[in-house]
C-alpha cells in the first residue's frame, strides 16, 4: 500500500485531503501540531471505515524536527509515496500593513513558508534514498492560496508565506525532476473551513455580489479531489503546475 503525508490532515482542508486519498487507496500518515485528541472524531471515522490513518505529533515551525518525524513515518509505514504540504497558519490578528508587527510575521512565515521548505526537504531526501513504484519516487503537493497572487492589505504576512509556497514548488519541480518526484501546486479560493468562518458574512457578500464567477464557498473535498487527481497516473508529463480550485477567482475580467 503507498503512503501519503498530510500535514495538517485532521481538519479542514487537510482532512477534505486526507479523506480523498484514503478513499483512493493510500494509507495516511497526518501530522498536526496538537495532540491526537483534538482530531479524534474525524480519524476514528475514517479508521471505522477501514482506513489506515497513523497520526504524529510535530509542529513544522519546528524545523530540526521536520527531519525526526519524516524518518518516523517512513519506519512506521514503509515508505513515502505522496507528501501534501496543507498544514499553514493565519494571522491571529488581521492588522493593517502599517501596523503589522514582526513577531505576528515571523509566525506565519515560519510555519507556512519556511516549515514547509524543511519538511519537504526531508521527505524529499528519503523519496530519493528509495526505489522508483511504476517510475515515480514521489509526488509532493503544495497547497497555497489564491493569496499567494491576491493582495490583502490587512494579512500581507499570510500573503508573502503563501507566495513563498509557490517559489517552492518550482524550486523542488526544477530539482527533483530527474528524481522522479514531481511537484504540484494546489491554490484554493474560498474554502469554508474554520479559518475563513471568522468571516463569513464578507464572503457571502462577495458571492451574492457576482465576485465569483462560480457563486458559491468551496469545500475542503474540492481541494481534496484535486489532490487525489494529481496523485494517480493522468499528469505523468507534468510537474510544476498550478491548479486553481477557486471556482475562477483567478481569471481576469472585465
Amino acid at each position: 500500500m503507498k503512503t501519503a503525508i498530510v500535514t495538517g490532515g485532521g481538519r479542514g482542508i487537510g482532512l477534505g485531503i486526507t479523506k480523498a486519498l484514503a478513499e483512493a487507496g493510500f494509507q495516511i500518515a497526518v501530522v498536526g501540531s496538537s495532540e491526537e485528541a483534538r482530531y479524534a472524531q474525524a480519524l476514528s471515522q475514517l479508521r471505522e471505515a477501514g482506513h489506515s490513518i497513523v497520526y504524529f505529533q510535530h509542529d513544522l515551525a519546528d524545523t530540526a524536527g521536520s527531519r525526526v518525524c519524516v524518518e518516523r513515518i517512513a519506519e512506521t509505514l514503509g515508505r513515502i509515496d505522496v507528501l501534501v504540504n496543507n498544514a499553514g497558519v493565519a494571522p491571529r490578528v488581521r492588522a493593517d500593513l502599517l501596523e503589522m508587527t514582526e513577531e505576528s510575521f515571523d509566525r506565519v512565515v515560519g510555519t507556512n513558508t519556511r516549515g514547509t521548505m524543511f519538511f519537504t526537504q526531508a521527505a524529499a531526501r528519503r523519496m530519493i534514498a528509495q526505489e522508483p513504484v511504476e517510475g515515480v519516487r514521489g509526488t509532493i503537493i503544495n497547497i497555497s492560496s489564491v493569496s499567494a497572487t491576491v493582495s490583502s492589505v490587512n494579512r500581507g504576512e499570510y500573503c508573502v508565506s503563501k507566495a513563498g509556497v509557490s517559489m517552492l514548488t518550482r524550486l523542488y519541480a526544477h530539482r527533483l525532476a530527474g528524481d522522479q518526484i514531481f511537484v504540484y501546486e494546489i491554490q484554493p479560493g474560498i474554502i469554508r473551513t474554520d479559518m475563513t468562518a471568522k468571516v463569513q458574512a464578507q464572503y457571502d457578500a462577495f458571492f451574492s455580489g457576482g465576485g465569483c464567477p462560480i457563486a458559491r464557498w468551496g469545500c475542503p473535498e474540492d481541494i481534496g479531489r484535486a489532490a487525489a487527481a494529481l496523485c494517480g497516473d493522468g499528469f505523468r508529463y507534468t510537474t510544476g503546475q498550478v491548479i486553481y480550485v477557486d471556482g475562477g477567482l483567478h481569471l481576469q475580467r472585465l
